[in-house]
């Protein structure tokens, strides 16, 4: 009973998420919304991580068979895809060293904020 609490928990904040992302007109993916509600929401203590922590594991760890239906879709593209795989490989490398850098800098930056705060309480 509790993993379908928890799960209902996660799946109110995506609904939430859906809404923003059909009232508001930024070009925003509802997932996004989503995941910053309930970041919140665990921030103010709304929700605590004790109330979402096991079927949250859960869901992590059946992720890789997410992506069995997009590998599925690639093969059946794969004729429209070989003629521009080259292109496609650039991007792929580029887009990915891109976010690395970003995603290391903002935990650089978030680190920093972290050691500043605690300095001055």
């Amino acid at each position: 009973m509790r993993f379908l609490r928890q799960f209902g928990i996660i799946l109110l904040i995506s609904f939430i998420g859906e809404i923003l992302y059909v009232l508001l007109p930024f070009p925003i993916p509802a997932s996004i919304y989503g995941i910053i509600i309930l970041f919140l929401c665990l921030e103010t203590g709304l929700v605590s991580v004790a109330s979402v922590k096991e079927t949250s594991d859960f869901l992590i760890e059946i992720m890789p068979i997410m992506f069995v239906p997009a590998a599925v879709g690639l093969m059946d593209s794969w004729q429209t895809i070989k003629s521009d795989l080259v292109p496609y490989a650039v991007i792929t490398v580029i887009t990915t060293c891109v976010v690395m850098i970003v995603s290391g800098r903002v935990v650089q930056l978030g680190i920093r904020f972290g050691m500043r705060r605690d300095k001055h309480e």
